[in-house]
């Protein structure tokens, strides 16, 4: 870990591991990004964390997160620049049931869906029908406002959005034939926004002896955090 920065071990395509990113994004701070290889998870990242999940933070004093909804957090403590855990939107009320909701419910039919051939229990119809409820829950929502909570992001968009998008990559066209046009869209607005497409920048699995690749490199400018 070098000197001034703390240490994410992070999977690009992990929805847990991509909220974090956004979080670390949306609050204007820099990490060590050390990209993992799920098959070949490096012995630094084990040593720290033995359950082997990502993302992983490493801070300066030698302190570890080991969930993504805590490194989260973690980052907006340390700067929250664009209000997304105000009091207004407090996590603790309203995001953080609809947090725990995808977390725990969403999630559970979400793997079954990605995944029917391992769950033959039911039909991959049905398991989408299933995470369907959730999806149902942020229609109603989105009919309100632009945004989950609101007129702008909160935290609640930043940790649910990865799991949609996941959801939605099973079957994209199964998905954008489905009666929720606010999702859709509050979706899209998401997969193109710089922000997002910044979180997904690809990078050489990390290996122990790298020069420490630091992420974002750039300070992120005002405008790209706002669109």
């Amino acid at each position: 870990m070098t000197s001034s920065l703390a240490t994410l071990y992070s999977f690009r395509r992990c929805p847990y591991a991509i909220r974090a990113r956004l979080a670390i994004l949306f609050a204007e701070l820099q990490v060590e990004l050390r990209e993992v290889v799920l098959k070949d998870k490096p012995a630094q990242m084990l040593a720290i964390s033995p359950k082997g999940t990502v993302p992983v933070l490493q801070i300066r004093d030698g302190t570890v997160i080991e969930e993504s909804m805590d490194i989260m957090i973690w980052a907006f403590e340390q700067q929250d620049c664009q209000r997304l855990i105000a009091s207004e939107l407090d996590y603790k009320d309203p995001a953080e049931e609809l947090i725990k909701r995808n977390d725990k419910e969403f999630k559970y039919w979400l793997d079954r869906y990605k995944y029917a051939e391992r769950h033959t229990e039911m039909t991959q119809a049905e398991y989408q029908l299933q995470g369907e409820v959730f999806l149902q829950q942020l229609e109603s929502l989105l009919t309100k406002h632009r945004y989950l909570l609101g007129e702008q992001p909160s935290l609640a968009d930043i940790a649910i959005m990865p799991f949609v998008r996941q959801f939605a990559h099973v079957d994209r066209k199964v998905f954008d034939k489905l009666p929720y046009p606010h999702l859709q869209g509050w979706l899209q607005r998401w997969l193109e926004h710089p922000i997002f497409i910044q979180s997904m920048t690809k990078f050489p699995p990390w290996q122990e002896g790298d020069e420490a690749l630091v992420f974002p490199s750039l300070p992120l400018s005002q405008d790209l955090l706002r669109h």
